[in-house]
């Protein structure tokens, strides 16, 4: 199993993106495939708030067509939703004793990190270098 992060999501519908073909294909290929992958709320969330930001999004979606991209996605055999379980607490507990110093804007992706470390999930696929970071995450190529 592994996290598709909120980028990957975005580019795949920001047609104008240069990373769009890549991020539509893998996705298609994701929700097609034979191999469990995952999501956060916080990844879905941060998803909607973007995609529908006139002042982020370069052709904006409204609420209904950006939960609509993810909807479907989530409802394909292979995609879930990881949340936080009673071991969330000590695994950001843990996290925090090795990785220390982070702050800001980081913290939205230390909290996907951290769900991945709660979940025994090694691999997330981003454009996000920041997640180089946590040393229990790998990126992974698409």
């Amino acid at each position: 199993m592994f996290v598709v992060d909120t980028n990957v999501l975005l580019h795949a519908v920001n047609s104008s993106s240069p990373e769009n073909t890549k991020s539509g294909n893998a996705l298609a290929l994701f929700a097609n495939g034979s191999e469990n992958w995952a999501l956060t709320w916080g990844i879905v969330y941060e998803f909607l708030r973007v995609s529908t930001h006139p002042g982020i999004f370069p052709n904006p979606l409204n609420l209904k067509n950006a939960h609509g991209f993810i909807d479907e996605l989530v409802n394909t055999s292979r995609c879930f939703i990881i949340t936080e379980t009673e071991f969330h607490n000590p695994t950001l507990e843990s996290s925090i004793a090795e990785i220390f110093r982070l702050s800001g804007n980081i913290i939205h992706d230390f909290h996907t990190a951290v769900l991945m470390k709660e979940h025994g999930i090694k691999e997330i696929v981003t454009f996000d270098t920041d997640f180089r970071a946590f040393p229990w995450v790998q990126i992974r190529d698409f």
